[in-house]
């Protein structure tokens, strides 16, 4: 359970970021103890949360780190991440950030098109190196999950559609400057139930047979990541069932002799360590409703507004046993500012510090300086 150093609190310009250590670190130990295979390897999907401290204790742990972007793959290096342990994933990738990573000698080009392919594959050849890649296959799998994060669908920008990834397994063969090494695949985000991983070890079974009775052989799987948080819970649920994921793949999927499995973890490593800490301004009573005002909004968390996301929010400060009911919405010109309607509360003034949950992944990362707004500061313990 998170405790919140209120001492400290009254010191500190909000909004904030407020990270759990010792939550992080657990949550780290839990997956190393879930997955002890020396042929499993988890990259932290770093668009989830990629603060400098964050990034010190993943380092630390040993894992890899799964890139979208240049500007990430630039800071897992600065964190000390070994570019050996660096996958590149993103379905548009530019020149300079393939010039880059080729540079750098990441571990894997996670390639999306073959287009791409074709384009990495031009620009080792000048360069005289040989790119690993793996071919990211969207398998048409529902998530069940909200589709602005489903990833796996056939209408999904994502990703190879399986009828074509036999053209891209042939143009990889043809070329000295491309080495394939295996496939890769991420269905979507916050997936809450193990059904569509089971789902996705059939369709990875199938593939590889596939190819296994035509003589080609993957050293590399790469399921990706997605694995959901308990928003409402997080106290009664702070770590993810990292055993119960793991188990799916373990039982369901059936690696060849030497092949090594990838998983690409985010949320559910970083999500529940942090919470944004926000004051209160105003209690505005309406005719129907009481608005509680924060000095936090959608740019410091935009979930609740783009993704209709619900995070449990705490009254850290309330001297009052009573409750009342509140929507809690931010300063920002947009009426999509709301962090949460109806909220139950004990009763709320100005002044009091909220801490709205779960917040560690996709919260600082995804801040914006709309309104032209500070962007929030972090606090670890």
């Amino acid at each position: 359970m998170t405790e919140f150093p209120l001492k400290e609190f009254a010191s500190i310009k909000t909004p904030f970021y407020y990270y759990d250590k010792k939550l992080l670190v657990a949550t780290l130990d839990a997956i190393k103890k879930a997955s002890p295979e020396a042929e499993y390897h988890v990259h932290y999907a770093i668009k989830a949360n990629a603060n400098p401290e964050i990034l010190k204790y993943i380092c630390e742990a040993g894992f890899g780190v799964d890139c979208v972007s240049e500007g990430e793959i630039r800071a897992a290096l600065n964190a000390g991440f070994p570019a050996s342990g660096i996958v590149f994933a993103g379905v548009g990738k530019s020149d300079s950030e393939i010039d880059f990573a080729l540079d750098n000698d990441i571990a894997c080009f996670n390639v999306e098109s073959l287009p791409e392919l074709q384009l990495i594959e031009e620009m080792a050849a000048d360069k005289s190196k040989i790119a690993n890649v793996a071919l990211r296959v969207n398998p048409d799998i529902d998530a069940h999950t909200h589709h602005y994060i489903t990833t796996g669908l056939e209408e999904n920008k994502f990703g190879i559609d399986l009828k074509m990834l036999d053209e891209a397994i042939a143009y990889c063969a043809k070329q000295p400057s491309l080495r394939l090494i295996g496939l890769h695949f991420h269905i979507g985000s916050q997936i809450l139930t193990l059904e569509p991983f089971k789902v996705l070890c059939d369709r990875i079974n199938q593939l590889v047979d596939k190819y296994k009775d035509q003589g080609i052989h993957f050293e590399s799987i790469n399921v990706g990541g997605g694995l959901g948080v308990d928003y409402d819970n997080p106290d009664a649920n702070p770590i993810p069932d990292f055993k119960s994921y793991f188990d799916i793949f373990r039982t369901n999927l059936k690696l060849e002799q030497g092949m090594q499995l990838h998983f690409e973890l985010g949320r559910s490593i970083v999500a529940q360590c942090g919470s944004l800490i926000t004051k209160v301004l105003y209690v505005k009573e309406g005719l129907k409703k009481k608005f509680v005002i924060v000095d936090a909004g959608m740019t410091d968390l935009i979930r609740p507004a783009l993704y209709q996301a619900h995070h449990k929010i705490q009254n850290l400060t309330s001297k009052y046993t009573e409750n009342g009911v509140y929507d809690v919405v931010g300063p920002i010109c947009e009426s999509s500012d709301c962090f949460g309607t109806d909220e139950t509360l004990p009763i709320t003034q100005r002044g009091d510090l909220l801490a709205i949950r779960s917040a560690g992944a996709y919260g600082e990362i995804m801040a914006s300086q709309y309104n032209c707004r500070a962007l929030p500061g972090s606090v670890f313990n």
